[in-house]
């Protein structure tokens, strides 16, 4: 779609060394891959895995899901409004329906986003054809272009393997929070050979590298790059926190003067922290983590 070239991202996003002596006392350097700065409302991965599939939806609306705190929801949101795109978000909980707008969907609603509410146990099957086709018609968008929850599909994994060509030969390992795992599989596979990719899930129950394997060989016909993902470090699950999180994510914003998303970067963050302490990385190890995002609102 031309109506991208309009849109200017700040490709490739910069590479920014922080000096931390949590990292520095065990022989580490940490960089930081500021996918935030690619663009001021389509940030980190939501751009580059976004990028793709609204050039395949040729104008079309737009559908995709969501919870009530999706960053995914908010930015397909916004590239309707910069595009000129009509969207819906199918969000999961009919109950959500009748009480007001949390902040994260209002901003959905004020970028001309259509919000379609649905219960849960639909939401679940969302992916079956039968219930899919229902949900189009409830929604009256049986004509969308669909894209999946969290932005991952093929497309999406295959516009994500440039986040690993603009890191190849800058870091031993580098590391991504994970939803969906879409960044993470195309990331792993434009990283060199010699790279590591560690993903650190931000939700609970284990699925993530089956559901990163599947999207690789759908992607690239093959599970590809050296790969592996840390459960460890949800803190309760997606759009949980804890006051031990949030004394983190404060003191690393004290110590850097950088803004940390909770959700995610947070739970990276910490984790690459707590790895550094049980020595997981050798010495003279170059770590870079990816910023994907930025605090809401």
């Amino acid at each position: 779609m031309t109506g991208l070239d309009t849109l200017r991202p700040r490709l490739p996003s910069p590479l920014q060394e922080l000096s931390d002596p949590r990292f520095a006392r065990h022989g580490l350097r940490l960089l930081l891959k500021r996918d935030d700065l690619i663009h001021p409302e389509l940030i980190g991965n939501k751009w580059r895995k976004l990028a793709p599939n609204l050039t395949a939806a040729a104008g079309r609306t737009v559908l995709t899901f969501g919870g009530a705190y999706s960053n995914h929801l908010r930015a397909t949101a916004a590239a309707g409004r910069l595009l000129g795109l009509s969207t819906v978000g199918v969000v999961r909980g009919a109950e959500l329906a009748d009480r007001p707008l949390n902040p994260s969907l209002a901003r959905c609603a004020a970028d001309g986003m259509r919000l379609h509410f649905v219960d849960r146990s639909t939401y679940r099957r969302k992916t079956e054809p039968d219930t899919l086709a229902r949900v189009l018609r409830a929604a009256d968008a049986e004509d969308a272009y669909v894209v999946p929850e969290g932005g991952s599909n093929p497309l999406a994994v295959r516009g994500c393997r440039a986040l690993g060509e603009e890191l190849a030969g800058r870091a031993n390992v580098v590391a991504i929070a994970c939803g969906t795992g879409g960044t993470l599989a195309g990331l792993a596979a434009g990283l060199a050979s010699d790279q590591r990719c560690l993903g650190v899930a931000v939700l609970k129950g284990g699925f993530l590298t089956a559901d990163t394997e599947s999207l690789q060989r759908r992607a690239f016909g093959a599970r590809c790059g050296d790969w592996t993902i840390d459960d460890r470090f949800h803190f309760g699950g997606y759009a949980r926190t804890t006051p031990e999180l949030e004394a983190f994510a404060e003191d690393f914003e004290h110590r850097h003067g950088l803004p940390v998303e909770r959700l995610y970067v947070a739970k990276l963050l910490y984790g690459l922290v707590t790895l550094a302490e049980e020595g997981a990385f050798a010495r003279g190890t170059t770590l870079a983590a990816v910023v994907t995002g930025r605090p809401f609102p």
